[in-house]
């Protein structure tokens, strides 16, 4: 897909990895971070190579790893000079210290003073050090001084114990680089996304559904709080990971869908109903499981227009919607942006290969008042913020 869009594409990264059993990890965000088009130059503590060892970490980043302060003179000027962004992953409590009260004895602190762009650290130790108050104040410090933290996690530590402390996932990291290398061009909006099905049930164990994974919604809601935006995510049934950072709202039938929405929308400057509402649910709903029988005849009524109501709100509310077809019938996503008077559509024909539900691509055509838009076959992150720019555009 020659148009995908990567928010690591030519970006220059300077990670520091320090002596944590988290160190491991490092390793794999090395190589999803070259994944996805960045350069990544290293820096280690002499204690994070009794976790990980220089030659392996030099194979996942293809860079020469430095790590002594006097072996390569001046690293500790033109490592940071070089960069764009700088993480630390995992971030000791030691490391902590040593960066809140401006401590450089190694190449990692010594860099971190010398950095000027934007620093993020993954901080990764036993829940008690986390937890003691001389490490929540150095954190706190650095946080007041612009550092970005991501993580810890709460869960199994090295130790056997439970507790708050693990390093934050690789993905988790990865997004947080993403959200700081991103432009902030969304942060007077208060986005409200819809994503996923809808069920509605015959009886408790049957419903009625669609073949929508969520992903698409999933995608608008994470590249919108990426780009500053404050976001509210309401979602039907779905096997996603919940975006972390987003005010997130589970729902299970239309009606559910209905009431949240309309609680959401008072205080929203953007919706995007991008989830796949059943059009029908059952006329009556059983209270007990209904019976084996030679025959079942349903009769189905309409589920709430969401969309329509939207439509029907204050008019500084920007709406966009989403119309998926079987075939390329874009006479009916033009009807349906008129009727519903909404600002945009996203119309996509479904049986079109790598587009549609529960794949990770989509190719669409973005059409508002002005204009009709063809986008190509996109992975579902990157068309998410081909979407978003269009509204910047229309709303300019």
């Amino acid at each position: 897909m020659k148009n995908e869009r990567k928010v690591l594409r030519n970006k220059t990264i300077l990670l520091g990895i320090t002596g944590g059993v988290a160190a491991y990890k490092s390793i794999d965000l090395i190589r999803r971070l070259r994944d996805g088009g960045a350069s990544v130059t290293v820096m280690m503590t002499e204690s994070a190579k009794n976790f990980v060892t220089p030659l392996s970490v030099e194979v996942a980043s293809q860079y020469k790893v430095y790590s002594g302060l006097f072996s390569d003179p001046l690293s500790h000027i033109s490592l940071p000079a070089s960069a764009g962004i700088m993480v630390i992953a995992p971030a000791t409590a030691n490391s902590i210290g040593k960066f809140a009260h401006g401590i450089a004895d190694d190449l990692v602190s010594t860099c971190f003073l010398s950095f000027t762009g934007k620093i993020i650290i993954a901080p990764a130790m036993n829940w008690r050090m986390y937890e003691n108050q001389a490490v929540r104040q150095n954190i706190d410090v650095l946080l007041s001084r612009g550092v970005l933290q991501v993580g810890p996690e709460q869960g199994a530590l090295a130790c056997g114990e439970e507790g708050i402390g693990r390093m934050a996932d690789v993905p988790d990291i990865i997004e947080a680089i993403k959200s700081a290398i991103t432009t902030k061009d969304l942060v007077s909006e208060k986005i409200l996304v819809t994503a996923g099905p809808t069920r509605e049930y015959l009886d408790p164990i049957r419903f009625i559904s669609n073949r929508s994974s969520g992903k698409m919604g999933y995608a608008i809601a994470r590249a919108a709080f990426r780009r500053g935006a404050e976001v509210t995510l309401i979602s039907g049934p779905s096997s996603l990971e919940r975006p972390k950072g987003i005010d997130f709202i589970s729902v299970e039938t239309a009606g559910d869908m209905l009431s949240a929405v309309r609680e959401q929308l008072r205080s929203s400057t953007v919706f995007i109903m991008s989830a796949a509402v059943s059009d029908y649910m059952p006329s009556e709903r059983s209270g007990e499981k209904i019976g084996k029988a030679e025959e079942l005849l349903l009769r189905l009524s309409r589920t709430p227009d969401i969309l329509s109501e939207a439509g029907k709100a204050d008019g500084t509310l920007f709406v966009i919607g989403f119309a998926a077809e079987t075939g390329r019938k874009i006479g009916n996503a033009k009807r349906k942006l008129q009727e519903k008077n909404i600002d945009m559509i996203v119309f996509n024909d479904v049986t079109e290969a790598g587009a549609g539900f529960d794949v990770d691509t989509n190719k669409v055509v973005l059409i508002d008042k002005k204009q009709e838009k063809e986008v190509p076959l996109l992975d579902k992150n990157s068309l998410a913020d081909v979407i978003l720019d269009r509204m910047v555009e229309i709303r300019a």
